[in-house]
């Protein structure tokens, strides 16, 4: 009997409660007039999901902010948001990049491919380009159709790796009873190996000394060591005379453009190694002191230097004795350059 008085009054107190929030709501919604409730998606979400508890019935007669139907089309929204899955949005901009940096890269890296044919190798890749929109992409990069398109210099190299060398000059002053004297020495740097080998030193590079230097690196005993393209700035000293000379023996000469060291940096990578290693700290005392210097260094770059291009390997020497513990310095130049390796 008490527990069915207690509910009762429970059940009262309830309604009161209802009908005092109801009343309350709608004093507070007069208050706005015509202005619109912003209500939040969080509002929004908690609203719906009360409404859908309630029903259409019951909603008719406390709702006062929105009508049912919209609190109850919240709620369907809200359910086919949970079964709906976000597909990442692809980034128009990106792609348009990605095309036409492989564009150019297709033309830069096949002088003979017109632009059907990039057409199709983008097409391979997934992407679908019109003919007109490759031109002016490669028209924009200062690229010409087919088949005025020149060949681009890294794909030269390419193409003739292992038959090709750097040739350039370096310059040293050395102390002689002469005063200070400019020594020019002309070397030749196989890319694929990096090998270098030493033409000649002399402080008057002219044509007489350059015709008989080639001569000598041409010669029928050592033809094999030499490549079959030499790549050579616009220096006068390679005049027609010495180009003539290597044509005669096989060897194509190749002139880089005009101020562009970056297109014979191979060889410019060796005269760095050469200046900042060797001759740089060292004061040449004499035409035999300078030879002497170069022939060890050139030594300790073929045998005893590790080179980042070769997977940072030797170019020649010995393989290591792990079986040997104690380590063995194996210095040049007076400690200058420095070699460890195990002793046998």
């Amino acid at each position: 009997m008490v527990l069915m008085v207690l509910t009762g009054w429970l059940e009262r107190r309830e309604r009161e409660t209802i009908v005092y929030l109801i009343e309350e709501n709608r004093l507070l919604r007069r208050q706005l007039v015509n202005r619109r409730l912003r209500l939040t998606d969080d509002d929004r979400r908690r609203l719906a999901v009360c409404a859908h508890r309630l029903g259409r019935h019951v909603l008719r007669e406390i709702a006062t902010i929105v009508t049912p139907d919209t609190l109850l089309r919240w709620h369907r929204q809200l359910i086919a948001r949970k079964w709906t899955y976000a597909h990442a949005a692809v980034d128009r901009r990106q792609v348009l990049a990605d095309i036409r940096r492989l564009a150019v890269r297709m033309a830069e890296e096949n002088p003979t491919w017109g632009y059907t044919r990039i057409q199709g190798a983008l097409k391979n890749l997934g992407h679908r380009v019109g003919r007109s929109t490759i031109a002016r992409i490669l028209k924009a990069h200062g690229l010409s159709p087919v088949p005025h398109r020149p060949t681009s210099w890294q794909t030269f190299l390419q193409s003739r790796w292992g038959a090709i060398a750097g040739a350039d000059f370096f310059t040293t002053e050395v102390w002689t009873w002469r005063g200070l004297v400019t020594y020019y020495t002309v070397f030749v740097i196989d890319l694929a190996s990096r090998r270098v080998r030493i033409l000649g030193s002399t402080p008057y590079p002219d044509d007489l000394f350059m015709r008989q230097v080639v001569r000598q690196a041409t010669a029928a005993d050592v033809r094999p060591f030499v490549a079959d393209v030499w790549i050579c700035d616009r220096d006068r000293k390679w005049s027609r005379d010495v180009r003539r000379v290597l044509q005669d023996a096989g060897i194509r000469v190749v002139t880089t453009p005009e101020r562009a060291p970056n297109a014979n940096a191979y060889a410019e990578r060796f005269v760095r190694s050469i200046k900042e290693e060797c001759l740089d700290r060292i004061v040449p005392l004499g035409e035999r002191h300078f030879r002497r210097s170069v022939d060890e260094f050139v030594e300790h770059y073929h045998c005893e230097r590790n080179h980042q291009g070769l997977d940072n390997r030797l170019i020649a020497g010995a393989s290591p004795t792990p079986a040997a513990r104690r380590v063995r310095r194996r210095p040049r130049l007076g400690g200058l350059l420095n070699f460890y390796e195990r002793a046998a």
